[in-house]
Formats: structure tokens, sequence, C-alpha cells
């Protein structure tokens, strides 16, 4: 697989901030997620090769972190946190709540491609708890009433996109 050049060329420029290479493969990895959607092992392949740098080490850290996807995922990707403090604040409800309005179970993405659904162990948000990211942004203090208008925002988000 040969990335596009202007992806490979955005890789080198970010790589360059760093002292090391080793260091630039978190923003590397979002580069590609951004390009590809998700990251298969061709692009994490892809990814070590352009940085130089072990394959191994790519890997752990797309598999670690939460915020890199390596199946697919929909457009819309809602990672609810069920951490301590967000599960005693109510996010195994909201995790339901959310199951029964989208018609889906955690883990899975709704028909349309439009939304993933899936919980992650923390993200650093306990003062708003309970908490969800949805893409680069994080919402907290949920509750059903908030999560139904959300969701109602980003779908006529994508309602007006698609005009």
């Amino acid at each position: 697989m040969n990335a596009p050049l202007d992806m490979r060329a955005r890789i080198e420029a970010a790589a360059e901030a760093y002292p090391d290479q080793r260091s630039a493969i978190m923003p590397a990895l979002m580069i590609a997620q951004r390009e590809y959607g998700h990251l298969t092992g061709e692009v994490l392949e892809e990814v070590a090769d352009i940085l130089g740098v072990e394959r191994i080490w790519v890997y752990e850290l797309a598999t670690f972190y939460t915020l890199f996807h390596t199946e697919p995922v929909g457009q819309v990707h809602l990672q609810l946190c069920d951490n301590v403090s967000c599960m005693l604040r109510g996010a195994e409800a909201l995790l339901r709540h959310m199951e029964q309005v989208l018609g889906i179970a955690e883990g899975e993405t709704t028909g349309d491609g439009m939304f993933t659904l899936s919980t992650v162990e923390c993200l650093g948000a306990c003062e708003m708890a309970p908490v969800m990211q949805v893409g680069d942004d994080y919402h907290g203090n949920l509750d059903a009433d908030r999560i139904d208008a959300l969701l109602a925002t980003l779908r006529a988000g994508r309602e007006k996109a698609d005009v």
C-alpha cells in the first residue's frame, strides 16, 4: 500500500516537530485515521514505514488508545465513559437508553452507518460525569434528555449535510 502523497507529506511534516520519530507515532496515526476512517494493518505498516520505526510500536499505540479505530466506525462515534465516576452517576442507564433510541447494542453501528456506540474505560473528565466523547468533543453532565437533544442535533447536521 502506498499512502497518498499529501498524507505522507503531512506525516513527515508532523514528525519534524519531534526529536525522535517514535514520538510522532500518535500524530501520524491521527493523520492516517482522518485519511482512511480507520487503521487497517496495511495502514499501520505504512505509518511505520513513513516514520522509519518498528511496526510493533505503531500497532501497540493504535490498539491501546480508544481514539484510534482498527475497525470501521460510523460517521459519528459515540464513546460513553463507563469508569467508576461515570458509572456512579448513571452511565449504565444512559447506555441502555442510547441502545434503545439507536436500536443497536454497545459495539454496533446503526444500519445507516451514522452512529457507532462504544463504551470506554476513562475519558479523564470525571468532573463532568457522566461524560461521552463524540468525535473530538466531550459532552458531560449527561442525562437522557441531553443525550436525546445531542442525537437530534447530530442527525439534523447529517440531514443538512446531505442536502
